[in-house]
């Protein structure tokens, strides 16, 4: 089976030009520029004209939330969402019930995948203060790394003893990927804010309870471990100007951010109240800033999504009651190529950082770019306004916080193995998503 993408502006490896694909079956045959004929015969045709044609994106930060929070999302909706928002691999998060911290358990959830995904996937591993006996036992070529909660209440995944941080950063032969937040400082806050609001302290401060501060100390340690024992460490979703001090380029530490702290800022909690709650918290303009101008300098090596519904009823009530995540993967894209449209960043660097830089940063092989011999995966993406409404929502929860908002791009199709999963707004009934392979 060919499959001819014509008319195309496609955007890779730091370059736009104009030209087309052939696909055969699940790889990439051809690339050719518009004055090269495809020279082989095909099956079907898509005409790419007006559209960018983009490795398809690797979200290696979701919450799919199976097994055992399926009330609130599965593998299968989420990864059909994904599908919808041009995202054709996803790495999952192992916080989920029971939690991805032994082997029976990692497997499980490979197995469901099998099963139930439209587009590719993978899984981390989660780290307790005892579970290290296990890394040996992990098969490097079939996750991309290992999570590691440095700030958390979620079961027993925080990860707060100096000894067991030390023989992780120092053990572990896969990249460590971290949620850096200082629980202590978060306690003390958070009691501090009950003392003058008994019932439940308002959502608005949030970023002052998960405040800037707990952020820095955390991630400033877990840099100095990942120096101390030259350990891979990629840091979860950054929230504050003053982290970014922490990361430079060409090292084996680096940083992620999240599109909702691209986003949004502490402004929007009087209008969005929890839809916009997450850990870390969204935190202020110069902040989300800072994020943005960050982007661009080489501090940010990565751009996920931490996509994680809720039902629309855990998200009542303040900071210690409402739950914290958002579904986000169905318009992430829309939303970075409307900040390209802004100057924010250019939609090759948008690429790098939401294609290239997850497969380089893990391993990921045959994917991530548009070469000849690759997986085919990709994205074609319309420049036409979308107005984000509810009835367009594929995440099972429901809801979205960018319900309203309008973005410049829409996502016109979705290839993954080179199968069209998503089209005009139709997501095929095929999961044809597989198990990601990595170096």
């Amino acid at each position: 089976m060919r499959t001819l993408i014509e008319n195309a502006t496609i955007v890779n490896e730091n370059k736009a030009f104009s030209g087309s694909i052939i696909i055969e079956d699940d790889y990439i045959l051809q690339i050719n520029n518009n004055k090269q004929q495809p020279g082989v015969p095909v099956d079907k045709t898509i005409d790419a004209s007006g559209c960018l044609v983009i490795p398809g994106v690797i979200d290696t930060h979701v919450h799919f939330r199976e097994p055992g929070l399926t009330a609130k999302a599965d593998m299968e909706s989420e990864s059909r969402t994904a599908a919808a928002g041009g995202v054709t691999t996803y790495f999952d998060m192992p916080n989920t019930v029971p939690q991805t911290t032994t082997l029976e358990a990692l497997d499980e959830k490979f197995a469901i995948a099998s099963r139930s995904s439209y587009v590719n996937y993978s899984f981390f591993f989660g780290a307790t203060n005892d579970n290290q006996p296990l890394f040996d036992h992990l098969d490097t070529h079939r996750i991309p790394g290992i999570k590691l909660f440095m700030g958390s209440s979620t079961g027993n995944m925080l990860v707060d003893r100096r000894e067991a941080l030390e023989q992780i950063f120092r053990t572990a032969r896969l990249p460590l990927m971290a949620h850096c937040e200082d629980t202590s400082i978060i306690d003390r806050n958070m009691e501090q804010a009950r003392l003058s609001d008994q019932s439940f302290p308002d959502i608005s401060l949030h970023p002052e309870i998960r405040s800037a501060e707990s952020c820095y100390q955390s991630t400033s340690l877990a840099v100095s471990l990942a120096r101390q024992y030259d350990a891979r460490l990629h840091v979860a979703h950054l929230t504050t100007a003053r982290e970014l001090e922490l990361f430079s380029t060409g090292t084996k530490i680096t940083a992620e951010v999240v599109v909702g702290h691209l986003l949004f800022c502490n402004e929007d909690y009087s209008r969005l109240g929890a839809r916009i709650k997450v850990n870390p918290a969204i935190k202020t303009m110069s902040d989300r800033d800072a994020l943005r101008h960050a982007l661009t300098d080489g501090r940010i090596y990565t751009v996920a999504t931490d996509h994680a519904p809720h039902l629309s009823c855990d998200k009542e009530g303040g900071c210690d009651k409402a739950a914290s995540g958002m579904p986000m993967i169905q318009f992430s894209l829309p939303a970075m190529l409307t900040l390209t449209d802004a100057g924010i960043l250019t939609r090759e660097r948008m690429v790098e950082l939401m294609c290239h830089n997850p497969a380089r940063l893990f391993g990921v092989r045959d994917r991530g770019f548009i070469r000849e011999g690759y997986k085919a995966d990709i994205t074609i993406v319309r420049h036409t306004p979308m107005t984000v409404t509810a009835d367009m929502i594929e995440s099972k929860c429901g809801w979205s916080p960018v319900e309203g908002m309008t973005f410049g791009w829409t996502v016109a199709a979705t290839i993954c193995n080179g199968h069209t999963v998503y089209e005009n707004g139709r997501v095929d009934s095929c999961r044809v998503g597989r198990a990601v392979d990595f170096r």
